[in-house]
C-alpha cells in the first residue's frame, strides 16, 4: 500500500497557540504512521487571501469586466495562473486528506484561509459545472475541519445562544468541501480552549491524537445525494444566465 499523503492548511498566527499545538500533534503522529505530511501556513507564507487579477499571468479575456472565476478557468486550462495558486494546486493534487486547522473567527474560517479556499479551489481544478458534490473532482479525497471556539459547548447547541454548530459549518462542508466531491468527515472541535485549564488541553490533544490514528480509515458524514435534485437543469439555468447577463 502507498504511502498516504495529508495536506494541513493552517491558519493562527501564533507558534505558541493551541492551534499550533493541534497542528504538531496531527505532523508527528500521521508522519508516525508513514504518511507524508504538507503543512500550508498561510500566516507564514503570507498568503494572499484577495481574489484578484493578479492571480493570473498574461492577458485577461475580458478586462473590462473582470470575471474571476471566468477568467481563473481560462488561466487553469492555460496553465497562466499565478506561481502561489499553482503550488497549492500541486500540494491538494497529492494530498488524500486535508486537514483545516484554524480558529472559529466570526462562526466561519478566518480571512486568510477564506482567501485560500477562494483563490485555490477554481473552476477546473476544484470543480466544473458537470463535476460536483458526489461527482466532484475529489471525490477520492477525505476533508475534515478542526477548530476552536470561544465559547463553550452549550452555547452551540440547537437551543443555544449561538444556534447549532451544524448550521454553522454547513457552508463550508456542504457549501465549500462536498461542492468539491471531498468525503467530509466529521469536525474535530476544541470547545472554549482559551477559558479551559492546561490538563484539560491536554486531554484534548491526547483525544485529538487517538483519532488521527484512526482518522484515515473514518467514514464521511452523510449528505443528500445528488440524483435527489434536478442538477441537469440547474446547470442550464446558470450557464444561460451567465451568458445572457455577463454576470
Amino acid at each position: 500500500v502507498a504511502p498516504k499523503t495529508v495536506l494541513i492548511v493552517y491558519a493562527h498566527q501564533s507558534p505558541s497557540s493551541f492551534n499550533a499545538a493541534a497542528k504538531d500533534v496531527a505532523v508527528q503522529t500521521l508522519t508516525a504512521q508513514g504518511c507524508e505530511v504538507i503543512v500550508s501556513d498561510l500566516y507564514a507564507m503570507n498568503f494572499h487571501s484577495s481574489a484578484t487579477a493578479a492571480d493570473i499571468k498574461g492577458n485577461l479575456k475580458n478586462p473590462e469586466h473582470f470575471l474571476y472565476d471566468e477568467e481563473t478557468f481560462i488561466a487553469w486550462k492555460e496553465d497562466r495562473l499565478s506561481d502561489d495558486i499553482k503550488e497549492e494546486h500541486r500540494k491538494v493534487a497529492q494530498a488524500d486528506l486535508i486537514i483545516f486547522q484554524f480558529p472559529l473567527y466570526w462562526f466561519t474560517v478566518p480571512a486568510i484561509m477564506k482567501g485560500w479556499m477562494e483563490r485555490v479551489l477554481t473552476q477546473g481544478f476544484a470543480y466544473t459545472l458537470q463535476t460536483i458534490y458526489d461527482n466532484g473532482n475529489f471525490k477520492d479525497k477525505k476533508a475534515v475541519l478542526s477548530f476552536t471556539t470561544g465559547g463553550i459547548e452549550s452555547m452551540y447547541l440547537p437551543d443555544g445562544i449561538n444556534g447549532d454548530i451544524n448550521v454553522c459549518l454547513w457552508p463550508l462542508q456542504n457549501g465549500v468541501l462536498r461542492f468539491c466531491g471531498f468525503q467530509v468527515l466529521a469536525p474535530q472541535i476544541f470547545w472554549c480552549v482559551g477559558h479551559t485549564p492546561p490538563s484539560e488541553r491536554t486531554a484534548m490533544l491526547e483525544a485529538w491524537q487517538a483519532r488521527l490514528n484512526g482518522m484515515l480509515d473514518e467514514q464521511p458524514l452523510s449528505f443528500a445525494p445528488t440524483k435527489l435534485f434536478d442538477l441537469i437543469t440547474a446547470r442550464w439555468v446558470i450557464m444561460t444566465l451567465s451568458s445572457t447577463l455577463n454576470l
